[in-house]
């Protein structure tokens, strides 16, 4: 019921778990459209998914919103609660389109994970029991109760384990000094951390901690600033250093050498910043890129010979640049329109998006050159290209239209994509004849269709009109001319209200238009004939001319006394 209420506005919901084999159902499209199994085979649908991954499908066969590439929720949505893939369901055939959000569910496929399988600590004999040391967190990628819910500590009686709430909620691991250390009676201490996750079964993960016991160090190191902020444009080359930390011991010797490292990291970051362990110069290892990560919060440890540290935060900002060229799709586009389609026909379907941000990611479309045709925005990114007048196929029979799209940025990015549009002809054009009035002169007693005079004319019409006739016997050629095209073009002739005596004297053909004798003239019975004639075009429209023929004399006729 929720599916097929929110279909009626245009959007579907279903939800999935993570790591379902490809071909796994997803929903009923259409049931939840109210379409039976062939309308979706004859309107054209298809799903269009608003990622560079085609996550999802559509069955032909059964109408089902199926899985069609592996999804991993972690990989995907590594920083979001709720984790949902957005798609478009196409109709080409009827110009519309729904959205549909599929929630990715998480499933317990991931362990908890120490980054380093084993911790060195130093530790001064003279530690104040009580004392508490921080340790390196587990992560795990999974959400909600599968995720991260416990740590264990084992091995010694001289520690004990105590956990912090970060501001954040998270599980902050210490390790807290139970019992006074001599060294002279252990000099090291073997301990094993487990973190728990809530799965069922549950999963975990172990790092083994060896604690070394050394003499006593009383100066701690201490960093330049308890917080250090950097800015980066995305494009800074690789190698480059973004910040450097430093932090000062006021002891001598090897307890005042420090050493950085890091603290707190994930494993992304881990990939794209690299710490100098003696300088505490953070260096860039691969390109950034403001669409997968604008903000990465790391915490730099600075730590002398004597185990003693210090922690500072660290926050790196990525800027944005305009790297990406706005995504122009042709959703769905006519091939053909016939010419008197109204004003505001719709013969395209454009989707348009770009992954950059704020002026970067804002697009603008627009249609190059003087075309009958204008844009329209719709919701979700879509445009619909349409008639802007009416058309004329005589004028203009074909054609292809520009759409390119810009963004805002400095300077901006385009891309473009060309329709191709036939104008198909409708019969809105007369025959017309090439002359109002035809004249011609013919010698009495000539034998029926004897050439006596050739009127050509041109026809811009295809097919048969427009086919040069061979030369024959004929009194007059008229030819009539049609800007329709097929066989609104097609003209036919015939005579128009004539006297018994033209038609018995004359024919003409209807196809080609020629006017043959069809018997002897005699200069001395008539020697002038004035009649119509009709042109006729495929679909009912005419035209009218007028003939005259002039029979001039011959002496056929001996003097009588």
């Amino acid at each position: 019921l929720l599916a097929a209420w929110e279909a009626a506005w245009g959007q579907l919901r279903y939800s999935v778990p993570e790591e379902m084999p490809k071909g796994s159902f997803v929903g009923d499209v259409a049931k939840d459209l109210g379409l039976q199994l062939p309308a979706l085979r004859d309107r054209g649908v298809h799903i269009l998914d608003k990622g560079r991954t085609q996550y999802f499908c559509l069955h032909g066969k059964t109408g089902h919103l199926v899985i069609a590439e592996r999804i991993d929720r972690e990989q995907l949505c590594e920083r979001v609660q709720q984790c949902v893939l957005r798609c478009e369901l196409i109709m080409e055939g009827e110009m519309k389109f729904y959205e549909i959000e599929v929630e990715i569910t998480d499933i317990n496929d991931n362990m908890p994970s120490f980054r380093e399988a084993e911790i060195e600590l130093r530790m001064s004999e003279t530690t104040a029991p009580g004392s508490r040391f921080p340790l390196a967190e587990a992560h795990d990628p999974d959400s909600g109760r599968n995720s991260l819910q416990s740590y264990e500590l084992s091995g010694d009686e001289h520690f004990s384990l105590a956990v912090q709430a970060g501001p954040g909620g998270d599980q902050r691991p210490e390790l807290v000094l139970a019992k006074a250390l001599d060294r002279e009676e252990a000099a090291s201490h073997e301990l094993v951390l487990r973190a728990v996750d809530g799965g069922d079964p549950a999963r975990t993960g172990t790092a083994r901690i060896r604690v070394t016991v050394v003499d006593a160090n009383d100066n701690a190191p201490v960093f330049s600033q308890a917080e250090y902020t950097v800015r980066v444009p995305e494009d800074v080359p690789v190698d480059s250093i973004l910040v450097t930390v430093t932090a000062t011991d006021a002891d001598e010797g090897l307890y005042g050498q420090v050493k950085y490292s890091f603290k707190k990291i994930t494993a992304k970051a881990s990939k794209i910043f690299r710490l100098d362990p003696d300088t505490g110069a953070i260096t860039l290892l691969q390109s950034l890129d403001f669409e997968e990560g604008d903000s990465y919060k790391l915490e730099v440890q600075a730590h002398d010979g004597g185990a003693l540290f210090d922690t500072a935060k660290l926050t790196i900002t990525v800027t944005d640049v305009n790297d990406n060229a706005p995504e122009l799709t042709v959703s769905s586009a006519l091939t053909a329109i016939s010419e008197d389609s109204p004003s505001g026909t719709v013969v395209a379907l454009l989707h348009v998006q770009d992954r950059d941000s704020a002026a970067n990611g804002e697009v603008r479309c627009s249609l190059e050159g003087e075309v009958p045709f204008r844009l329209q925005n719709s919701q979700g990114g879509y445009y619909s290209v349409v008639t802007a007048r009416e058309l004329d196929r005589e004028q203009v029979s074909e054609y292809n239209v520009t759409v390119r799209a810009a963004d805002g940025g400095s300077p901006p990015l385009q891309s473009s994509a060309v329709l191709s549009l036939r104008v198909l002809d409708v019969n809105d054009n007369a025959p017309v004849f090439a002359q109002e009035r035809y004249s011609a002169r013919v010698a009495e007693n000539n034998a029926a269709g004897a050439l006596v005079l050739r009127v050509r004319a041109t026809d811009a019409d295809w097919g048969q009109n427009a086919r040069n006739l061979p030369a024959g016997f004929l009194v007059l050629r008229v030819r009539a001319t049609d800007a329709d095209a097929g066989s609104n073009g097609r003209v036919s002739y015939s005579f128009g209200n004539v006297p018994d005596d033209v038609s018995s004297l004359f024919a003409i053909d209807s196809e080609s238009g020629e006017i043959r004798t069809a018997g002897p003239l005699d200069f001395e019975e008539k020697n002038k004939y004035v009649f119509g004639l009709e042109a006729t075009d495929g679909g009912g429209l005419t035209d009218h001319c007028e003939v005259q023929i002039d029979v001039t004399d011959e002496n056929d006729n001996a003097p009588e006394i």
